[in-house]
């Protein structure tokens, strides 16, 4: 079993960093809040650190999962951060949604003071992490990856090296443009099937067992139909990454419409104060 350091206790790394210690590894956690560290350490066992880079000190592998570019920054390269406390031959493993900008730029870091790095971005939402259940796709070092994923299959049901450091990132970019036009194409079939006078539960029935099936109908119908959009994944985190897609394809020329005008359709539900409803919230302003 790995010693290992989780930085950052959010509602996808609260589960993570307990399906870590039920594997029986040796988890010591931070946390910017203490308390949600005490009330993990409550649950799970284990123990926390007062910073970054004392829970990072002797660890084989160190975990993170925070909020965006700079809070990895800060709990990685700041005054008291993980990279200060680690030991040559460590792996960090990002879980964070982020820029392939920062993910290339702590991994030439990381390689500078003689430890690895993983961008690993994860799909699935809080119940894939409570479930242990996450699809992890990975950018670093292959070596690093051999030495990180069988401690990753503690909370992921699917693992993939998808190339060099940033490329986990990019892969997450892909995976977050599919999931806009395809919110938002089930919002439109949703009201289109009412307002033509269909049953929409029976129309659903009916097309999740052909070519239309997707897991956002599977799963979301149901809430959409019924106007409840207070879980899951929030319409910030959405804009904060379909934000980095849209950065990202303004460097490499790809051309986003559809993602581009359901990010203005998510400022318009922000407006509305929905900003931490979930992304399905999207049929509301149709």
């Amino acid at each position: 079993m790995s010693k290992i350091a989780f930085l950052g206790l959010g509602v996808m790394g609260f589960p993570m960093a307990g399906h870590l210690k039920r594997a029986g590894h040796d988890v010591v956690v931070y946390n910017r809040t203490s308390a949600k560290a005490a009330k993990w350490t409550g649950a799970y066992g284990g123990s926390s650190a007062p910073t970054p880079r004392e829970a990072s000190h002797a660890r084989d592998f160190v975990f993170s999962c925070v909020g965006e570019d700079d809070d990895l920054r800060s709990v990685a390269l700041g005054e008291s951060g993980a990279f200060s406390g680690m030991a040559p031959g460590a792996v960090f493993v990002d879980h964070t949604t982020a820029s392939a900008i920062i993910a290339r730029e702590l991994d030439r870091e990381a390689k500078s003071r003689g430890f690895g790095f993983i961008d690993a971005p994860v799909s699935g939402g809080q119940a894939g992490a409570e479930n242990g259940q996450l699809t992890v796709m990975c950018g670093g070092d292959r070596d690093d990856f051999a030495k990180a994923e069988p401690v990753i299959a503690a909370y992921a049901r699917s693992c993939r090296l998808m190339g060099p450091a940033g490329a986990g990132q990019l892969t997450k970019m892909v995976n977050q443009i599919c999931i806009a036009g395809l919110v938002q194409a089930l919002a439109e079939g949703l009201r289109f099937a009412e307002a033509a006078g269909l049953d929409p539960q029976a129309a659903i029935d009916v097309i999740s067992k052909g070519a239309a099936q997707s897991w956002q109908m599977d799963n979301r119908h149901k809430t959409m139909i019924a106007g409840k959009f207070d879980f899951g994944f929030a319409v910030d985190w959405m804009r904060k990454d379909l934000a980095i897609c849209l950065d990202e394809a303004r460097r490499n020329g790809a051309s986003l419409p559809v993602a581009a005008l359901v990010d203005q359709f998510y400022g318009e539900i922000q407006s509305r104060g929905g900003r931490r409803w979930d992304t399905s919230s999207l049929i509301t302003r149709l």
